[in-house]
C-alpha cells in the first residue's frame, strides 16, 4: 500500500472513529437524561399519591396503581421488605419507568410510558449515524487531495534523487519555501545535497582536466628528450614508460572532456565490418573476428581474404549501422586491449545477426562481481588476477558509448571469460544534419 493510500485510509478510519465516539456519548447521554427525567417523575408521582392515599385511602386520579399486574418481580420484592425504588423495563408493553412502594398491606406503583422518549433517541441516533456519513463524505475527498499532495511532492523528490543518482547533478526539486513544512525541508536537504555533490565533483573533473593539462607540455619534453637517447637497454625502458605516461595522460584528458560532456558524435551510416576489422588492427593484437553468417574464424577471415581478391569487399561488408566510426573504433580498441591485458586468449570479437549488436569476449577469470555490480570505477581493475592497469579503458568506453547512443553492458559467460556487449542504437528515420550531441 502506497503512502497516499495509507494517509487514506488513515483520515477514513480516524473520522469512522469520531463519529462513533460521538455518536456513543450522545447515545448514552440523551438516554441516561432521558431515564433520569422519567424517574424523576415516576418519583415525584408516587409521591403525590402516597400523599392522597394516606388521605383517603384510595388513589383515583392520582396516576398510581394499587398491585398493579405488569409490576416487575423484583421492584416487588424490593417492596415487600419495605423499601420503595424504580426500574425501567422494555418488556412487552413497551419502554416504561416503574416507581413502587408500600402502602399497608398493598403495593402503590406508578408506570410511565417511555415509548416516545426511545423513539426520539432512536432518531437521534440515526441522525447521528447520518451526520458522521456525511462528514466523512466531506473529509475523505480533502484527506484524498491532501494526500495526493504530498506523495507527489514526495514522488517529485523521490525521482529528482534518482536522477542525481543516474548522473543528472543539475537535477533539482526546487521546492516552494513553507514554514513548518517537513516535505520542503527534505526537499531543501536533497537540493543541497546535490549541489554540495554537484561542486565536489565538478572541482574533482576541473583538477583532473588540470593536471593533465600540465603534464602535457613537459611530458611532450619527456618524449622527445627519450628519442635523443642513443640505443640501450635503459632507453628503451625509458622510452616504454614514456609512451606509458603519455597514454595516461591523453586517457585523462579523454575522461576529462567526456564528464564535461564537450563530446559531440558525428553520426553518419557505415559498414560495420571495416569498423571492427580497424579497431582491431589498431591495437596489433590477435583477436577472432565472427560474424552472424560465419561458423568460425578461419571461415570468417577466408571469406575476407578471397573478397579482397576479388575486389568485392565493399559489397559484403554486411549491414550499415548509423554511428560514429572514429568513436566506435575507440570502443572497440579498448575492449579489445582490455581483455588482452586482463583476460586470456583466445579473445572473440562477435557481430550477433542483428547487424547492431558487438561482443568482445576473452577466457580468463571474468569481470569481478563489483564492476558487474558498479560499472568500471577509474583507477580501479578489480581483482588481481585480472591483471594490472589504471582503470580508465572501461571508463572511456562507457562514455564513448554514451556519446554515441550505445548501450555497453558487462557480464560473465557460463563456461568462464569476461563478455562485453555493445548494443549499437537504430537508425533514425529523419535524421538532422549536422553533429548529433551525445
Amino acid at each position: 500500500m502506497t503512502l497516499r493510500w495509507r494517509i487514506v485510509a488513515l483520515v477514513a478510519a480516524a473520522t469512522c472513529a469520531a463519529a462513533a465516539a460521538v455518536g456513543i456519548l450522545v447515545h448514552y447521554a440523551s438516554r441516561d437524561r432521558e431515564l433520569s427525567q422519567a424517574r424523576d417523575g415516576a418519583r415525584t408521582t408516587l409521591d403525590r399519591a402516597a400523599v392522597i392515599y394516606a388521605r383517603t385511602g384510595g388513589v383515583q386520579g392520582s396516576g398510581a396503581v394499587l398491585d398493579a399486574p405488569g409490576l416487575p418481580g423484583d421492584l416487588r420484592r424490593l417492596v415487600d421488605k419495605g423499601h420503595q425504588g424504580t426500574e425501567f423495563t422494555t418488556g412487552p408493553g413497551g419502554p416504561a419507568m416503574w416507581a413502587a412502594r408500600p402502602a399497608d398491606d398493598q403495593v402503590l406503583s406508578v408506570r410511565l410510558d417511555m415509548s416516545t422518549a426511545m423513539r426520539d433517541i432512536g432518531a437521534l441516533d440515526a441522525n447521528i449515524i447520518l451526520a458522521g456519513l456525511m462528514t466523512t463524505a466531506v473529509v475523505l475527498p480533502l484527506g484524498v487531495l491532501t494526500a495526493e499532495r504530498m506523495s507527489r511532492r514526495l514522488r517529485l523528490a523521490a525521482a529528482t534523487a534518482r536522477r542525481i543518482a543516474a548522473g543528472d547533478l543539475d537535477a533539482r526539486i526546487s521546492p516552494a519555501t513553507r514554514p513548518h513544512d517537513e516535505i520542503a525541508e527534505i526537499s531543501g536537504a536533497v537540493d543541497s545535497m546535490a549541489a554540495a555533490l554537484q561542486e565536489r565533483l565538478l572541482d574533482e573533473q576541473r583538477f583532473t582536466a588540470d593536471v593533465a593539462h600540465e603534464l602535457r607540455t613537459p611530458l611532450m619534453g619527456l618524449v622527445t628528450a627519450a628519442e635523443l637517447l642513443p640505443p640501450g637497454e635503459a632507453a628503451g625502458y625509458v622510452r616504454d614508460r614514456v609512451r606509458v605516461l603519455s597514454t595516461l595522460v591523453e586517457e585523462l584528458l579523454e575522461i576529462s572532456r567526456l564528464d564535461a560532456g564537450a563530446e559531440e558524435a558525428d553520426l553518419s551510416p557505415c559498414p560495420l565490418g571495416p569498423v571492427l576489422e580497424e579497431a582491431i588492427a589498431g591495437t596489433g593484437l590477435s583477436v577472432r573476428l565472427r560474424t552472424g553468417a560465419a561458423e568460425d574464424s578461419g571461415q570468417e577471415n577466408s571469406e575476407r581474404e578471397d573478397r579482397e581478391d576479388t575486389g568485392q569487399r565493399d559489397a559484403a561488408d554486411g549491414p550499415k549501422v548509423w554511428t560514429d566510426p572514429r568513436r566506435l573504433t575507440r570502443i572497440v580498441a579498448n575492449l579489445v586491449v582490455n581483455a588482452h591485458r586482463h583476460g586470456r586468449e583466445p579473445v572473440e570479437v562477435t557481430v550477433a545477426a542483428d547487424g547492431r549488436t558487438v561482443t568482445v569476449r576473452d577466457h580468463g577469470t571474468g569481470f569481478p562481481d563489483d564492476l558487474l555490480e558498479k560499472g568500471p570505477q577509474r583507477f580501479r581493475t578489480g581483482v588481481r588476477e585480472r591483471g594490472r592497469g589504471h582503470g580508465l579503458g572501461l571508463t572511456i568506453a562507457v562514455g564513448q558509448a554514451q556519446v554515441i547512443g550505445a548501450a555497453l553492458e558487462f557480464g560473465n559467460a557460463p563456461d568462464g571469460g569476461a563478455v562485453a556487449t555493445l548494443r549499437l542504437p537504430e537508425r533514425p528515420e529523419s535524421p538532422e544534419p549536422g553533429p548529433i550531441h551525445g
